[in-house]
């Protein structure tokens, strides 16, 4: 999912996506020390506290899960969008 973002800025700003990518990744990989802080996802027919979010740049939710000492990243949706289709 992160690659169909990036891939669809870098026709737009090539430099922006490399950035964006960056710093998406740094943050991804921030959830192996404390995935926890980050508040559950509440929607109306998501079971509650399943997903985490994680918000990358105000341009992508991470919604996670984390099980065990595992994370499970699910999704990487764009903010700027309805993600309604989720549910």
């Amino acid at each position: 999912m992160l690659g169909n973002h990036v891939r669809f800025l870098a026709r737009v700003n090539f430099d922006a996506a490399k950035t964006l990518k960056k710093r998406a990744i740094e943050n991804i990989r921030s959830l192996e020390k404390m995935p926890e802080r980050f508040p559950f996802f509440e929607a109306e027919y998501i079971p509650s506290n399943k997903y985490r979010k994680l918000f990358v740049e105000n341009w992508f939710v991470v919604l996670y899960q984390v099980k065990g000492d595992t994370v499970y990243i699910d999704y990487i949706v764009d903010c700027r969008q309805d993600y309604k289709w989720l549910l």
